[in-house]
């Protein structure tokens, strides 16, 4: 017997390795460098959420498509499963369309990314759960018409929900050519369903969305009493404890923990999402993605709005949908938004990178709107300026054109009778470089940022539900200051202002702080360090105005603040748009002329209003130093932009930021992504005239190898030493592969 030991340990070993999920999924075969470049595709002409019905033609049509995809030059499909088709009774489970596009997208040599619809949910659950719909905040249950489902706070529906995650799961990971999940596809705690027969319908008031939030409120105050102190009210019972349906004048502290707790509960949803997944599948990357970046959101919004660095934690990757020219032409993006977009995406998902869910391929359309065309530039564009940010996944919306609905005809990369077009060319042709390039994109970053914008979603719910004036004012002011940069070629982070830290400022010359009304306590005291350690701090107006629960602190700039900045507030008035001189240096600014106390004589006067008086004063503290600007110049930048508005060179000079050795004959965007194995420049050409541009590159080293990636040639060595030039043709991009 002892001399068949070792033949057996070696059969009992291989038996556990058959057995592992990393083995029964097919994980090792996934490529080591692979950047998914798919196009949205569920079988036939479906139009997601939807599934085409299976046919005896189902196999041929699909094969073909999948076949046509891969020649293209796309390596992943993004297909999806949606719960009300998948399970038409209580536990009787069809994934036929599922099964059917993996095996053939695993015979064309492609990869399935699976999105997962658990809104569309089965008319059955709200007859097993008739308590699960629901509720808005003037108690009327909302029914679902396949949407939006019901409640994920009702325990039921939670354990229903979540069996079919796992279902799907249990039938996805049987393929070799899976991929990965995307578990939630634009979160919001209502999804695809517009309450308009109720005013400012918001959600959810059922009982035990209610009783969930007592529980977050229990965490937060421990006891009652510490509650009532801080809305201003006298619950003799946790029972009594609800949120508010309505704004009152007495306090806001209960709407203000109503916003925030639906807030984190969109994260604590991902995350049970994502647990789910990973008890049958602990292998594969998961992934979601909100609607829009959270700049263009407020938590205010009744149906929910995410927070993409809370979202950012719950998944493998996190991101968001890309639609520059949605529908309407009067809202289309333009090139300061849409670099907004990708910037601010890039800075909530950190190092790790971002998965672009959903990328507009084709025109909009909304009923009878019809956007502008989306031409073959626009799509190499957007695609490689998400690339230069750090995505490590896009998926474009969609192969075909959405075949139903209020949205029909509109979003497809090819025709509907399945004819190719000049977009779904260069897609692929791009899908294709991407691919033969992923080695180093996905272990490269963005080059790192010597400034950084404090972004601050609280800011938005000032004033409580009555005061709706104030809800785009984050986002504008965000994006003017984001706008002074970019078009400076100097990279500008955003930190979120709930969850940042000491040592993450630390790695910051230049702190800006827009928009400044709303600040806490810990956050000021953050605020302080930084400038003592020797950082460069900037803020708007009325600093420290609130605080979290609405109240108002007695010195502004609040919060101990007036001491960093050496002033203090004199008087405020009210006015819409300005000029304000720095030096020999106008620019524009809104809302406050706030006049300022001097506190310390060394507080130096750096800015003027129209009538003389100091708009801005320079004052040292620690081993730093501070500005404060008794007005808002970047929300008027933003609905009025002033093109190179000069704050940003004072305020870049000011901090000592290092500006790129780039010369152009016409404005160029340039983006570096920096890895050990080497180095991409991309110079990107937005305008409607060629450029030249001459670079110099930044590292010590020698080139060993150059290549240009679009066109697909060498840089003669001659050429290549430390400096870069190139003609850039009108609407499109270069980028240079760097090896050392």
């Amino acid at each position: 017997m002892r001399k068949f030991l070792p033949v057996l340990l070696v059969l009992l070993i291989v038996a556990v390795w058959l057995l592992l999920p990393a083995h029964r999924v097919g994980a090792q075969q996934q490529p080591a460098a692979f950047f998914p470049m798919a196009v949205w595709y569920g079988g036939g002409h479906a139009r997601a959420p939807m599934l085409a019905a299976l046919t005896p033609d189902s196999r041929r049509v699909w094969r073909d498509d999948l076949q046509k995809i891969k020649s293209l030059g796309f390596n992943t499909v993004r297909t999806w499963v949606e719960w009300s088709t998948a399970e038409p009774r209580p536990g009787e489970f069809h994934f036929e369309q599922l099964d059917l596009m993996l095996e053939l997208a695993g015979e064309a040599g492609l990869k399935v990314i699976v999105q997962v619809y658990a809104d569309s949910a089965p008319d059955w659950v709200g007859q097993q759960f008739p308590d699960g719909r629901f509720v808005a905040q003037n108690g009327q249950p909302i029914p679902s018409q396949a949407a939006p489902g019901f409640c994920f706070d009702h325990p039921g529906v939670h354990r229903a929900m979540l069996r079919f995650f796992q279902e799907a799961a249990r039938h996805a990971t049987k393929s070799a050519a899976f991929y990965g999940w995307d578990l939630w596809s634009e979160p919001h705690v209502i999804n695809w369903a517009e309450i308009n027969y109720i005013p400012n319908a918001s959600f959810c008031y059922c009982p035990y969305s209610l009783n969930r939030f007592r529980e977050w409120l229990k965490q937060k105050y421990s006891t009652l009493p510490t509650l009532n102190a801080a809305w201003y009210r006298h619950f003799q019972d946790w029972r009594e404890v609800e949120p508010p349906r309505f704004g009152t004048i007495l306090s806001y502290s209960d709407y203000m923990d109503w916003r925030i707790f639906t807030t984190n509960k969109l994260a604590e949803d991902l995350e049970a999402r994502n647990a789910a997944i990973r008890q049958v599948d602990p292998v594969h990357v998961t992934s979601s993605h909100s609607a829009v970046p959270q700049v263009f959101t407020s938590p205010a919004a009744g149906d929910g709005a995410p927070d993409d660095w809370q979202m950012s934690r719950a998944v493998s990757y996190y991101g968001t949908s890309f639609y520059p020219k949605h529908s309407i032409p009067s809202g289309h993006w333009s090139l300061p938004r849409r670099a907004l977009a990708m910037d601010f995406t890039a800075s909530a998902n950190g190092d790790k990178g971002f998965y672009v869910g959903e990328l507009q391929a084709g025109f909009g359309v909304r009923g009878i709107v019809v956007g502008e065309p989306i031409t073959p530039e626009d799509l190499a564009l957007y695609t490689w300026g998400m690339v230069a940010r750090g995505a490590k996944a896009i998926c474009y919306y969609a192969f075909y054109p959405m075949s139903s609905g209020y949205e029909s005809g509109g979003y497809g990369m090819v025709n509907l009778d399945g004819t190719l077009t000049a977009r779904s060319r260069r897609a692929g042709e791009t899908a294709t470089t991407i691919a033969r390039n992923a080695d180093l994109i996905l272990t490269s970053h963005p080059a790192g940022a010597e400034a950084a914008l404090l972004f601050n979603p609280l800011a938005t719910l000032v004033g409580g539900e009555q005061n709706a004036s104030n809800r785009l004012a984050m986002r504008d002011s965000t994006a003017g200051y984001h706008r002074m940069f970019f078009e400076r070629n100097l990279p500008l982070d955003f930190l979120n202002a709930r969850f940042v830290t000491a040592e993450k400022l630390r790695g910051y010359k230049l702190l800006i702080v827009p928009y400044p009304i709303l600040l806490t306590q810990p956050l000021a005291a953050l605020l302080e360090r930084y400038v003592r350690e020797g950082g460069h701090l900037f803020l708007e107006a009325r600093a420290g105005w609130v605080d979290e629960r609405g109240y108002a602190q007695p010195t502004i700039p609040g919060f101990g603040l007036d001491k960093v900045l050496g002033v203090r507030e004199e008087s405020v008035t009210p006015r819409s748009e300005f000029r304000i001189r720095w030096g020999d240096q106008p620019f524009p600014a809104a809302t406050f002329e706030e006049r300022f106390e001097n506190l310390d004589a060394e507080a130096q006067a750096m800015a003027y209003f129209e009538d003389g008086s100091p708009a801005a004063y320079l004052h040292k503290y620690g081993k730093g130093s501070s500005i404060v600007l008794g007005a808002f110049a970047g929300q008027i930048n933003e609905t009025k932009p002033t093109g190179m508005n000069p704050l940003g060179e004072i305020l870049a000079r000011w901090a000592e930021l290092s500006a790129p050795q780039l010369t152009a004959s016409s404005p160029i965007e340039l983006k570096l992504l920096r890895g050990p194995r080497g180095t991409l420049v991309f110079f990107f050409n937005h305008g409607q005239q060629p450029a030249r541009v001459e670079y110099s590159l930044p590292s010590e080293d020698t080139p060993r190898r150059i290549r240009e990636l679009v066109i697909g040639e060498d840089v003669p060595a001659a050429q290549s030493l430390k400096k870069l030039g190139a003609e850039i043709p009108p609407q499109s991009v270069r980028i240079f592969r760097i090896n050392y």
